[in-house]
This record gives structure tokens, C-alpha cells and sequence, in this order.
């Protein structure tokens, strides 16, 4: 099995409301049977923000506002041969109540998790995120 020769790049969405965040399991997938945030990748020509903005309704249904650029993480996923680099941002949850948009992508409806009890297990990207940025989460 081959490699892929350059990594691609994510965008991965933390959208907090009352100092939780919004996560689903994902299937379907790389990272199938973890938690994640919104998020997918950044189509070519697409501003980072608006890759956000695009994944985040696609995937929840959900506008978001005020997005803030937080980090990169670097991301290997061995047993499926994938690299991506994952943008992360950081959104204002406004209204509305999220929904699953894509259910061949996931499969638990979407839930507001502390940063002290977030689910198991999670998203490389997001593990990585927790490893080397927890602090500007918190």
C-alpha cells in the first residue's frame, strides 16, 4: 500500500457554547469511532475561515460567527495512510440547535462536552490539539 506523497490539509471547527464544546462521533471515515468537532478539508482556492463556515453547516446545520484562528496540528494516521496538517479555529456559537447533516459521516447526534469530560476516544487531530494547546482552550 502506498502513501499519500504530500499531506492534505484539515480544518478542524471549536465551536463552544457556556465553556463546552460541540462534538460527534464520526463513522464512515479516517478516525471512524472518535469524537470530533466540525470540520473536513480546505478545498483549493477556499479561505480558511470559510472552509469553517462551509463544514460547520454542512455538518450541524449551524451558522457560526467570530472566528479566531487558534493553531496547527500535524496529523498522521498510520493504519489509513493519511497525513493532514488540521487548521484549527475557533467559532461564537450563536442559535439554533445542531443536527446531524451528514449521517453517513456520523453516527451520535452532535453534544456540548467540558474540557475537563470530553468523550473517548478522540480524533487524532483533536488529541493532538489537546496535547500541545489544551491552554487555549481552557
Amino acid at each position: 500500500m502506498s502513501l499519500n506523497v504530500h499531506p492534505l490539509v484539515g480544518v478542524g471547527v471549536l465551536i463552544r457554547k457556556n465553556g463546552k464544546f460541540l462534538l460527534a462521533k464520526r463513522k464512515g471515515s479516517h478516525g471512524s469511532g472518535t469524537w470530533s468537532p466540525p470540520g473536513g478539508k480546505l478545498e483549493f482556492g477556499e479561505e480558511i475561515e470559510t472552509a469553517a463556515i462551509r463544514e460547520t453547516y454542512e455538518e450541524t446545520g449551524l451558522m457560526i460567527t467570530g472566528l479566531r484562528f487558534l493553531t496547527a496540528t500535524n496529523d498522521i494516521f498510520k493504519e489509513d495512510n493519511k497525513h493532514y496538517v488540521t487548521l484549527w479555529l475557533k467559532a461564537e456559537y450563536t442559535s439554533g440547535k445542531p443536527k446531524i447533516m451528514e449521517p453517513d459521516k456520523l453516527s451520535h447526534a452532535w453534544e456540548w462536552f467540558s474540557i475537563d469530560q470530553l468523550p473517548s476516544p478522540l480524533f487524532i487531530p483533536l488529541q493532538n490539539l489537546l496535547k500541545h494547546h489544551r491552554r487555549t482552550l481552557e
